[in-house]
């Protein structure tokens, strides 16, 4: 038997980490298995609809590589996918219930089913329906449909016994009838209710796994007398732990939870975000974490599912992103952080990819770049305090020698480069006789104004461009040029404007 699994939102706004956790785990059980992955589009609740949901769930999918075989943009032998392109099969199979005693017509109003909650002693909680309109002859019933009267189509339950069905995760669940409600299958507005179509469609697409969120544990024994009733064999079913925002909290957009759309947009790159999604409620069998789409469908199995709730760690996820970024074929990186460069710095005359080559395995999301980058346009305002750095054994005075002494050095190299600007300063590192840091840092701190080390020195150098024709060579001397300026004027360490801190080129300090 072929697998097929479905994936089957209504289009009511954002994908949510559940959602699209779902579809990713119905993906892969398909995948895994050499079967199908089905798309459907259920918008039945025609009242929740929201405008360019659809769009949304199309480019989820593409974004996301779970690529559909059959749905409603591609087609397949099972079609329409869009359930309300379906409308006409779901009367037939209610009324079809009806003549098996199975349904029944209702035609009771709004009004009267509001004070059968009224009088229920748990209040307006829960109240079962009363089956005031199934003891209609049909002779009543057909009286009422003739003179037009609203109804609904109620599933008729059993009044003893019990019912059981089987889940992958949670085993065996036993209720009794009698707490099932007799639910609506068509609603007044002649569309069928969820719980109604969506059983028909798998039947009829010939779905032989359904999964879905565990809050659609307490329905699944209705599914299951409505397969009973038609005569149809039941799905799999593959009920999933709700994702938690913490021990207590499902996630929430109401409460600030992030939309896969909101993680794209705060940088997380579409990889890591599924990577990550697929490790909420599964365990693989050894200690991998990091999985690409195609290993995941190698490796996925539904004996690793878990009953637990899952807690979305957004520092892991972090964490997994910066991997993923670090891993990353650079001219794919590239491509991503291209527009994020271009939106930090304008017009520019620096070398974008040599940037984006520094930048790549210190990111943890693409968001990062902006503020990493903002120093080569403007210089921030800074605090001569930045020049004192204890494990460097610098200061201001050192400062201020150290940059008089880089400057002309920087200035008459014959090669802008990398590898020149490197050693040309540890050289004269050598010849000043001094520390590393007492050089490197005051030179790293006239260049970015930043307090933490983030880049090294030549970050945006050209190749081996003559001084004249190097903007990058320029607006290294003139930030090394306004620093000293800045520590003379707001340090108090001389006299009358006098140094009494220099270095000799033997390095011996006077």
């Amino acid at each position: 038997m072929e697998v097929r699994t479905r994936f089957a939102p209504s289009p009511t706004g954002y994908m949510h980490i559940g959602n699209l956790r779902t579809a990713l785990y119905e993906y892969l059980i398909a995948k895994s298995q050499g079967g199908k992955f089905i798309l459907r589009i259920e918008d039945t609740d025609q009242e929740r609809q929201v405008e360019g949901a659809v769009d949304v769930i199309y480019n989820t999918m593409r974004m996301t590589g779970l690529k559909h075989d059959e749905g409603p943009d591609i087609g397949g032998e099972y079609g329409p996918y869009v359930q309300s392109e379906r409308m006409g099969m779901y009367m037939d199979y209610a009324k079809e219930l009806v003549e098996k005693g199975e349904a029944y017509y209702c035609f009771c109003t709004k009004e009267r089913l509001e004070s059968l909650k009224e009088s229920n002693a748990e209040g307006a909680a829960f109240a079962k329906y009363d089956r005031h309109c199934l003891g209609l002859s049909k002779e009543e019933v057909q009286a009422k449909l003739d003179a037009g009267e609203p109804f609904v189509i109620r599933q008729k339950m059993p009044d003893s016994g019990t019912t059981t069905f089987s889940d992958v995760v949670y085993g065996d669940i036993t209720v009794e009838n009698t707490e099932l409600d007799d639910q609506i299958l068509m609603k007044a507005d002649g569309f069928p209710t969820y719980n109604f179509a969506n059983v028909v469609d798998d039947h009829l697409m010939h779905i032989t796994h359904v999964v879905r969120g565990s809050e659609y544990l307490s329905s699944t024994p209705k599914y299951n007398l409505l397969y009973k009733a038609f005569g149809w064999e039941p799905p799999v079913y593959v009920h999933l732990p709700a994702v938690m925002r913490d021990a207590h909290h499902k996630l929430s957009k109401r409460h600030g939870d992030k939309s896969f759309e909101d993680l794209v947009r705060e940088g997380y790159v579409v990889e890591a975000i599924v990577n990550y999604i697929a490790l909420l409620g599964w365990s693989p069998s050894g200690t991998q974490e990091i999985f690409s789409l195609k290993e995941l469908e190698e490796n996925f199995d539904m004996a690793g599912l878990s009953k637990s709730p899952a807690i979305f760690d957004i520092k892991k996820l972090t964490w997994m992103n910066s991997e993923y970024l670090k891993a990353m074929d650079f001219d794919k990186f590239y491509a991503l952080a291209e527009p994020k460069l271009k939106e930090a710095l304008g017009d520019t005359d620096l070398d974008l990819k040599k940037i984006a080559a520094l930048l790549q395995k210190r990111l943890e999301t693409l968001n990062d770049i902006p503020g990493l980058v903002e120093f080569f346009k403007t210089l921030p305002e800074y605090g001569t305090e930045l020049y004192t750095h204890k494990k460097m054994k610098t200061n201001d005075e050192i400062a201020l020698s150290s940059l008089e002494a880089a400057l002309p050095v920087l200035e008459n190299l014959e090669d802008w480069n990398t590898t020149s600007i490197h050693d040309a300063l540890m050289a004269l590192v050598g010849e000043l006789g001094i520390k590393n840091g007492q050089l490197l840092w005051p030179v790293r701190t006239a260049l970015s104004g930043e307090p933490r080390r983030r880049y090294g020195t030549g970050r945006h150098s050209g190749q081996g461009r003559k001084p004249a024709q190097n903007p990058q060579r320029h607006r290294t001397a003139e930030r090394l040029s306004c620093s000293f300026d800045k520590i003379k004027k707001e340090s108090v360490f001389s006299d009358h404007g006098k140094y009494r801190f220099s270095f000799s080129l033997k390095g011996k300090a006077k």
